[in-house]
């Protein structure tokens, strides 16, 4: 008898681990399905919001780099009440492979953009990082002038109109 409460509980301990091992297993496939399915869900862009210049802004950022698309624009219009017909509800531009977001605020707020949020642009000549801070700045403001400040060739940090900030940097 007593072989056979031994044998009884060995099966149940190896059933036990066999649950466990099975659970862990689930777990796991569970978790990489999860991960799997947040990772196709979750995506970090980020949005800028303006009121009512939104369009000029993403001109501006097509026309000053030469790898700019476009990807999507939705606008208030009959279709989708909220905002001034013709304003940005949501678009989407791609710069570098980053997408960026862009939305005309139909709130008025008493905000806008900080410096402290900006936009880093590494370029591979003097020429680009001129020629980006010329099309950029006008009309903003420089915070950093064109220079060599010991990090890099030549950096520059400037607001555009809208008061969306670039850090513009040719690495040394």
């Amino acid at each position: 008898m007593t072989h056979l409460l031994k044998y009884a509980a060995l099966l149940a301990l190896a059933g036990s681990a066999a649950c466990r091992v099975q659970g862990d297993l689930d777990s796991a496939s569970n978790a990489a399905s999860h991960a799997d399915a947040q990772a196709a869900a979750t995506r970090v862009a980020p949005q800028l919001m303006f009121i009512g210049d939104a369009q000029d802004a993403i001109d501006l950022y097509v026309a000053a780099f030469d790898d700019a698309d476009v990807l999507s624009i939705e606008r208030y219009g009959p279709d989708r009440p909220g905002g001034p017909e013709g304003t940005i509800f949501l678009a989407e531009i791609q710069v570098a492979g980053q997408v960026l977001r862009f939305t005309d605020s139909p709130i008025p707020h008493a905000f806008t953009f900080t410096p402290s949020l900006s936009f880093f642009v590494d370029v591979d000549s003097r020429e680009e990082l001129e020629r980006l801070a010329a099309v950029l700045g006008e009309g903003g403001e420089v915070m950093m002038p064109l220079g060599d400040y010991g990090f890099s060739e030549a950096f520059t940090f400037i607001a555009d109109r809208f008061g969306v900030s670039w850090q513009l940097n040719l690495p040394g």
